[in-house]
């Protein structure tokens, strides 16, 4: 799929609203919508269901700007909410917010940890532990970025990095953190030792005890 298909959606205004107007719509392979924010009323929309579906498999859907071709107008929004059907492969509904430029928006990003292959803890038997997988952040449109990156390369054992640690790109800032409190330093990820596995006595003992 192209990025193009992910970050541009097609959609339509309905009138029809209520349950019974959502379940027409699924039966007909489409996914009800809404989009609201940015000073102005909300809007329900349809979509298709297979694009929508096809894109929500890409990490960056969730975090990206995307543009929403609405009867011939586009619109920039966040993907702020997408619901699932309980057991079958299918998405029920989606909220999206609109996307202004020159006014900062919230929302999450996801973060990618690298260079765990070259840290000494782990090379050593440690273990990741994460703690977080994505930071809510406050930024203008144009400065989101698709992720994060967490080096942990020299993170050493038994040590914690936290919110605090993190390189965040200009013009990003953590929401946590912004509320100067100590406790909103949260930690992200852990290098500890791994569980050990029961020693080969113990578990011999453990058998011959049940024998008896």
């Amino acid at each position: 799929m192209s990025t193009n298909t992910i970050f541009t959606l097609d959609a339509n205004v309905r009138a029809d609203k209520g349950k019974g107007a959502s379940r027409r719509l699924r039966r007909a392979d489409l996914v009800p919508a809404i989009l609201y924010g940015g000073n102005e009323e909300p809007v329900s929309l349809t979509l298709d269901h297979n694009k929508v579906n096809n894109s929500a498999d890409y990490e960056a859907f969730y975090s990206h700007v995307l543009t929403l071709n609405i009867d011939g107008k586009k619109v920039e929004a966040l993907l702020k909410d997408i619901q699932r059907h309980p057991y079958k492969p299918k998405i029920t509904h989606v909220d999206f917010q609109r996307v202004v430029a020159g006014e900062k928006l919230h929302t999450n990003v996801p973060l990618h940890f690298i260079n765990d292959e070259r840290n000494a803890a782990i090379k050593a038997g440690g273990i990741a532990e994460h703690q977080a997988n994505e930071v809510e952040v406050t930024c203008l449109p144009k400065d989101l970025p698709e992720f994060i990156e967490v080096d942990i390369a020299e993170l050493e054992m038994d040590t914690t990095l936290h919110l605090s640690d993190l390189k965040l790109p200009a013009g990003v800032t953590s929401v946590e953190l912004a509320k100067e409190d100590e406790t909103h330093d949260l930690a992200v990820v852990t290098i500890k030792p791994a569980p050990k596995a029961p020693a080969a006595d113990e578990a011999e003992g453990e058998e011959a005890g049940s024998e008896e």
